[in-house]
């Protein structure tokens, strides 16, 4: 008897924040973000922003849905951060936000990046993000780029040489 053919997942690649798909998940990402932390806390760049020249945003897809996001931003001295890494609920514990934030470790190092670092919620609503980057080999820095010391943030880095 012949096996099926394995079922596709997910596909993540270049997107445009700017398309709707990406405006609804973003929208959805930024009132998740105010509802948890405090405006002076909220970090995440407008469509317009992940737009840049200095930012390579990628979409993870299912069908013709856009259920992830994340966006490389390069910083100087072969440095990067990450931002705008976000899965929608409904698909989580797929393991989805582990293969979007391994995509973009090998996309940096791909890039040249010799460092990637990031922003996250201190917050309790924010652990498991926070356990997700540990596990990928990030740790606890000082904060980094134009960050400040923020209670309601904690910054992680991960080598990438």
């Amino acid at each position: 008897m012949a096996s099926a053919a394995p079922v596709a997942g997910p596909v993540i690649t270049r997107g445009d924040p700017l398309s709707e798909g990406v405006a609804r998940l973003l929208a959805r990402h930024v009132a998740l973000m105010r509802a948890i932390s405090p405006p002076e806390s909220v970090h995440v760049l407008a469509p317009a922003d992940l737009a840049g020249p200095d930012i390579a945003f990628y979409t993870m897809q299912e069908g013709e849905q856009v259920i992830g996001m994340g966006a490389l931003k390069r910083l100087p001295g072969g440095h990067g951060e990450i931002k705008s890494m976000h899965v929608a609920q409904e698909v989580r514990g797929r393991g989805l936000a582990r293969r979007m934030l391994e995509h973009l470790v090998a996309e940096a190092r791909a890039m040249g990046l010799t460092r990637l670092s990031l922003e996250t919620g201190a917050e309790p609503e924010f652990a498991p993000a926070r356990a997700l980057y540990a596990a990928a080999g990030f740790r606890i820095c000082p904060p980094f780029g134009n960050y400040r010391d923020d209670p309601n943030s904690v910054f992680m880095t991960c080598d990438l040489s």
